[in-house]
């Protein structure tokens, strides 16, 4: 009885060994395949997830991280604005812009997806073990410039509905020629494009992170795997 008590807690102990040791693989042991296909979800599943949250009412207008503000001086400007009455108009531009960012983000969902299904298994090491930015870094890359056409029109026909947008177009191209706002800051249409680009690759980097932080929560067996392996 004894023997058989004994060999049954050995091969209880060798389980045990073989179930910890397949799930503590470090990166270097895991394949190209396992590693590419890992990030892959997890930045198609942050690319969505961050596509959801922005591009909704209030996506952009009420998080503080990606709200997007007037830039540059004018915010000072619109200050002074408001002690004149005219804060009700501030606020509307405000809200334009922010709106238009959430109306433009579903329309990269496609681009972002493409990219992420694209990538190459050197891309996906990269991000493995490139740190904090390497997801922003690699949407930016790759799809900021596309996703910056995309944007700019629909931007452009919600900002144009408010009336104060070609009077900030008016007055921001004459202050950059002085050097008082950025040249790219000169046209409402392309900050905002700008900005709401900025928010969206911050969120999916959050989202990301969230997943190396807790891949488990995914529910995917091939992200507990590969980013298991890097704690």
């Amino acid at each position: 009885m004894q023997r058989r008590q004994f060999q049954a807690c050995g091969l209880a102990a060798l389980i045990l060994l073989a179930t910890t040791r397949a799930q503590a693989l470090t990166l270097g042991e895991l394949s190209n395949a396992d590693a590419s296909n890992g990030v892959k979800a997890a930045l198609e599943q942050g690319a969505l997830a961050a596509v959801g949250l922005l591009g909704q009412s209030g996506g952009f207008l009420n998080n503080p991280k990606v709200r997007i503000p007037l830039p540059g001086y004018l915010s000072d400007a619109a200050k002074l604005m408001r002690k004149f009455g005219q804060g009700q108009r501030i606020e509307e531009l405000e809200t334009s812009i922010n709106h238009a960012a959430e109306t433009a983000v579903p329309m990269g969902k496609d681009l972002l997806v493409g990219a992420v299904r694209s990538m190459t298994v050197t891309d996906a090491k990269n991000i493995l073990t490139g740190g904090d930015t390497s997801v922003t870094q690699f949407f930016s890359e790759k799809t900021r410039a596309p996703l910056g056409e995309k944007f700019l029109p629909v931007v452009a026909q919600a900002t144009n509905k408010v009336g104060l947008a070609q009077q900030y177009n008016a007055f921001a191209g004459k202050a950059a020629g002085f050097g008082l706002v950025k040249k790219e800051d000169a046209a409402i249409e392309q900050y905002v494009t700008g900005k709401t680009l900025d928010g969206l690759f911050l969120v999916i980097g959050e989202q990301e992170q969230q997943l190396r932080q807790n891949p488990a929560a995914a529910g995917s067996a091939i992200l507990k795997k590969v980013f298991g392996a890097l704690k």
